[in-house]
């Protein structure tokens, strides 16, 4: 009899913490209505969440999405839950967009602005997690390609826009695993070695060094550029990741109980991107809606500046 109510207390307590840690989230920010946001990876995990809270701001909602059948069936998932908004206001919007190909990301980037006559936010959100080697169309390691030089293309050929539509923001989604990266300018394409972990923290480590540069490039533009860590969170970004199949239900029940639902590991990027509390605020770096501390590696402005000027010429921007 101890057992079962040992287990039922432990579930109660849990369900408790859980409900008031939904308790404590933030508050969303004010109408978005009238702006247009650009949401990468939005059609599951965090941008879908993402994307959803947006619309109900009445944002007009951009999903840049690598499969478009499965974005098109996240869309109308998430006009069903939003609903009809009866004043009008709110809109989503689906386009193909593959980070893993450059092609792919100056097509869409072309597309927006033939079509888009404003851009208020970005939101950097795509990502690929700790995958086995394999490298993009155009031949860099997949994580570094994706993470970082995909949004990197993509964020420069649509700064015009966002200058134009200033005040506007930028949203970079990093992970706190940046701390176990380091940029090593003689491997970047991990050709000598490879490890998966190691490159995906490079690759958040990345972000950081890419939005703080960014950031002061557009100093007195009017357009803010931020990063952060949305803690861990339960999505299908762990799926290249093995877990044993007796550990399973285990996992399960800890990543059920102790990790973040997709809806709180997107606040800090609808925050970011919404609310007036962070109007004019740049170069920084956020966890749970506040400011946090970087490591000195990821404020080094002198690697952030050679890393921006090598991606420049990996992504064709320079030759």
């Amino acid at each position: 009899a101890a057992l079962p109510a040992l287990v039922l207390g432990g579930g109660l307590l849990v369900a408790a913490w859980r409900w008031l840690r939904g308790a404590a989230r933030p508050g969303r920010g004010g109408s978005m209505r009238g702006k247009t946001v650009i949401i990468t990876g939005a059609n599951s995990g965090l941008g879908r969440a993402a994307a959803a809270e947006l619309l109900r701001m009445r944002a007009r909602v951009i999903m840049g999405c690598r499969d478009r059948a499965r974005a098109e069936r996240a869309a109308r998932e998430i006009r069903a839950e939003v609903g009809e908004r009866a004043d009008g206001g709110g809109e989503l919007v689906v386009r193909e967009l593959d980070l893993a190909s450059l092609r792919s990301v100056r097509a869409f980037c072309h597309r927006v602005l033939q079509e888009e006559s404003r851009l208020d936010v970005l939101i950097n959100n795509a990502g690929i997690f700790q995958c086995p080697y394999m490298k993009t169309e155009d031949g860099f390691e997949m994580q570094f390609g994706v993470n970082h030089l995909g949004h990197f293309l993509l964020t420069n050929l649509l700064l015009g826009l966002l200058k134009n539509s200033a005040p506007s923001r930028i949203v970079v989604v990093s992970s706190k695993l940046y701390k176990y990266g380091e940029i090593n300018f003689e491997d970047l394409n991990s050709e000598i070695s490879y490890n998966k972990s190691f490159c995906y923290s490079r690759s958040k480590l990345a972000n950081i060094l890419f939005a703080r540069e960014l950031a002061r490039r557009l100093e007195g533009t009017g357009v803010t550029v931020n990063s952060l860590h949305p803690g861990i969170v339960r999505t299908n970004l762990g799926r290249h990741v093995n877990i044993p199949l007796l550990a399973k239900p285990l996992f399960n029940l800890v990543s059920w109980a102790f990790f973040k639902t997709p809806l709180e590991g997107a606040q800090t990027s609808i925050y970011l991107a919404s609310s007036p509390d962070v109007e004019g605020v740049s170069g920084k770096y956020f966890g749970d809606c506040k400011e946090e501390e970087l490591l000195p590696k990821a404020m080094d402005d002198l690697v952030a500046r050679k890393l921006w000027d090598i991606s420049e010429v990996m992504v064709g921007l320079l030759k």
